[in-house]
């Protein structure tokens, strides 16, 4: 029997709705129905996510936090538990493996899947779209929206116009159509600046845009800016998916609600950020011999500095001896700090051979091992290290998505 053809429409993308707000309602159902917001509630804090109810007055994600609250005083807010957002999106990605191999992600929340392989199994694309979002909402208890097109870039803008809660089919011959009546400002690259010129010349309409002469078009935005455009608004685009990869890095960092000169306060801080990123590389399975420090100063100056190991580490104490080691090279003298980050690179599985030092020995690896272990029994709190018990002496964050994995940042989520 011959293979069936491909199908004309064999891209999805996949976007769930007000992700991480929706994942602390489904814990928490006394959140349904109530405007709640994710995100950090010091005075850098910002919105990760925002639910529908919240959307409603106006919030949107990566908004200060005190202007959503300004807008909507009685939110819910809660701190981002990017453990629990990790764990959403990986049941998340089991449901898009079922249906094909081909599942490139953009996020924890969203991600793009080719299923022109997958049709004699489960149907046609947007039959195995819609298995999907049952399959997510059924399972999971979260609502997805999806894009089916021709191509990446017009599955995209099918998913965005679909939510929040829907399913959107853009057939090929309806894409010219489709694409006519948006405003350009919803094609990739177009920002505030570009729209503000092109609406100067009366191009408002993605329509508006594909009718404009080349040459306009390249005397507007320059030669490469017009191509790229050009392709755009008729649609085009060849990228195929790409499927997901192992990370080759992990990090998390922390902006302070207040700058910090305390080199006690940033240690504490170092060590938890350590902590968490060591827990992070044990869950994946990975080790990794680069480890980074990331500062960036109240004059919002970044630096970084980084050192690779002879041996590749999954252990919070070398983390923290490491990174430590690179702010006293710094010598720093009371500079006030914003934001402070640890990340890790070069992964490895981590059965991979690696020598002892004298930080980290057998016992620290029992050890750690064992404080996981009671972690996922009993909770994150369960165990914790004494210099992080004090919370009066615990460093101001402001929280919100720096702390995510590097391998999953969130975006500005809708």
């Amino acid at each position: 029997m011959s293979a069936p053809e491909r199908p004309p429409e064999p891209i999805l993308h996949v976007d769930m709705d007000a992700f991480y707000a929706a994942v602390e309602v489904r814990r928490d159902p006394s959140l349904a129905g109530r405007p709640v917001l994710v995100g950090g509630q010091g005075g850098r804090g910002v919105v990760a996510s925002a639910s529908y109810e919240a959307r409603a007055y106006g919030i949107s994600s990566a908004m200060p936090m005190a202007r959503a609250l300004r807008l909507c005083p009685h939110a819910v807010v809660v701190s981002p538990d990017f453990t629990a957002y990790t764990d959403a999106s990986a049941g998340i990605r089991t449901i898009f493996l079922a249906c094909t191999p081909l599942v490139e992600p953009l996020a924890l929340d969203e991600a793009f899947l080719d299923v022109g392989g997958s049709v004699r199994l489960f149907g046609p694309p947007a039959v195995i779209g819609a298995r999907i979002r049952a399959r997510i909402r059924d399972e999971l208890g979260l609502v997805a929206s999806v894009g089916v097109a021709p191509n990446k870039l017009l599955a995209k803008l099918c998913s965005a116009k679909a939510k929040p809660d829907g399913l959107l089919h853009v057939r090929a011959e309806e894409v010219a159509a489709f694409l006519a009546q948006l405003g350009v400002r919803d094609l990739w690259g177009v920002g505030e600046a570009t729209a503000a010129r092109l609406d100067r010349f009366g191009v408002r309409t993605v329509g508006d845009l594909a009718a404009l002469p080349a040459t306009t078009l390249r005397r507007l935005l320059g030669p490469a800016a017009a191509t790229a455009l050009a392709q755009l608004a008729r649609g085009a685009d060849t990228r195929p998916v790409v499927p997901w990869e192992a990370a080759k890095g992990m990090s998390a960092e922390e902006t302070f609600d207040r700058d910090v000169d305390d080199s006690v306060v940033l240690r504490r801080e170092l060590l938890r950020l350590a902590e968490r990123v060591a827990r992070r590389l044990r869950r994946g399975g990975v080790a990794g011999r680069t480890v980074t420090l990331k500062l960036r100063y109240a004059s919002f100056q970044t630096i970084t500095r980084s050192k690779t190991l002879t041996a590749a580490t999954d252990s919070s104490a070398v983390l923290y001896a490491e990174v430590g080691a690179l702010l006293d090279n710094l010598r720093l003298e009371r500079v006030r700090i914003r934001l402070v980050g640890v990340g890790v690179a070069n992964l490895v599985p981590t059965g991979a051979a690696r020598q002892l030092t004298l930080t980290e020995d057998d016992r620290w690896v029992r050890l750690e091992r064992a404080a996981d272990e009671a972690r996922g029994r009993f909770g994150d709190e369960a165990v914790t290290r004494g210099a992080l018990l004090d919370d009066d002496a615990a460093p101001p964050r402001a929280g919100g998505p720096a702390a995510a994995p590097e391998q999953w940042r969130p975006r500005d989520e809708t």
